[in-house]
């Protein structure tokens, strides 16, 4: 009797652990079963939108299910961020993270409504475009200093656009107003599709954004580039200077972004995710769209991507705040 209770107690136990492994692996397979959200959060037409957009499709293709892209701007991205934070790490909802939604947005608002590291999983790095300083052709001028000139000899401040307040193009804006010790007037909006399409109508002349946004107008001339803040110069526009070529060694940056989830996102999302994106940034037709519009890409494990944004933030936050800038 007492052979045939310790058999059948190792059999439930057996059975217990079958089950247990299949619930695992029926899980592991189930997700995803419904769509899944990618939030943009920015306005259509702008980096953030762009490249969710180039992997939502063949992610969806990868892991049989339809990936889709939600534009939440304002704010400098926060508003978007802020949707994704508070949302069930269930691998239904993501979002295009970047230096302005996780970096300077959240250095300068008193109230971001989440932290950029506690409340995230950050999974996949994604690529990065330099910002631009770009004017409306009908400006007289044709160089970066030529624009400090004008902009100094101007009795009021000049208008500048860019994708909203709290973003990179913002902030080198800023920083170069102090700098130069030249008056601008920042004119916000929820991304940099809206933005251009005010810079290429001639409302606002002076622009300060994300290169890959203003690449097409910049191929098609509805907008005159001026100088970049990539590191040398871009191989599809080498007429246009960098930033360190103008004396700034230390503007030498890219507007990065992540693919990022609500914080406690299991391993078993986590990992197929970052493996499909490395594939999707690899392949020849991304690469080839991505140097199009001169974004750099670099393959990161989810630990990397994650002490990447760290690091941006140790760099740019103290000086955003310095500046005193306001979310408006």
């Amino acid at each position: 009797m007492r052979r045939f209770r310790s058999g059948l107690a190792v059999s439930v136990a057996l059975v217990g652990a079958v089950l247990g492994a299949a619930q695992t692996q029926a899980q592991t397979q189930i997700w995803p079963t419904k769509p899944v959200r990618i939030v943009a959060p920015f306005a259509p037409g702008g980096a953030a939108d762009t490249l969710g957009r180039i992997i939502a499709e063949p992610l969806g293709t990868a892991l049989r299910q339809q990936f889709f892209v939600e534009n939440r701007g304002g704010a400098g991205g926060l508003i978007g961020a802020a949707s994704v934070a508070t949302a069930a790490p269930d691998g239904y909802t993501f979002i295009v993270a970047g230096v302005a939604s996780h970096v300077i947005a959240p250095s300068i608002s008193p109230n971001p409504g989440f932290d950029p590291m506690r409340d995230f999983t950050h999974i996949a790095y994604l690529g990065g475009p330099p910002v631009v300083w770009i004017v409306n052709p009908t400006l007289p001028v044709g160089s970066y200093r030529e624009l400090i000139d004008y902009i100094r000899r101007s009795p009021t401040p000049v208008d500048y656009i860019s994708p909203g307040t709290g973003t990179h193009g913002f902030l080198f804006a800023e920083n170069l107003a102090r700098r130069e010790n030249i008056r601008l007037t920042h004119i916000p909006y929820k991304g940099a599709g809206p933005a251009l399409m005010d810079l290429v109508g001639g409302h606002v002349l002076v622009g300060s954004i994300t290169f890959s946004s203003a690449a097409q107008q910049i191929r098609a001339g509805t907008v005159r580039a001026l100088a970049v803040s990539s590191e040398r110069r871009l191989p599809n526009f080498p007429d246009i200077p960098t930033f360190k070529e103008l004396g700034y060694d230390d503007l030498v940056s890219e507007t990065w972004f992540a693919f990022s989830g609500p914080a406690r996102l299991p391993g078993t999302i986590v990992e197929p995710l970052s493996r499909e994106i490395d594939k999707i940034l690899q392949g020849p037709e991304v690469k080839k769209r991505m140097a199009q519009d001169e974004i750099e890409i670099k393959l990161m494990t989810p630990a990397q991507v994650t002490k990447h944004i760290a690091d941006e933030i140790a760099r740019w936050s103290p000086l955003a705040k310095s500046l005193n800038l306001k979310i408006e």
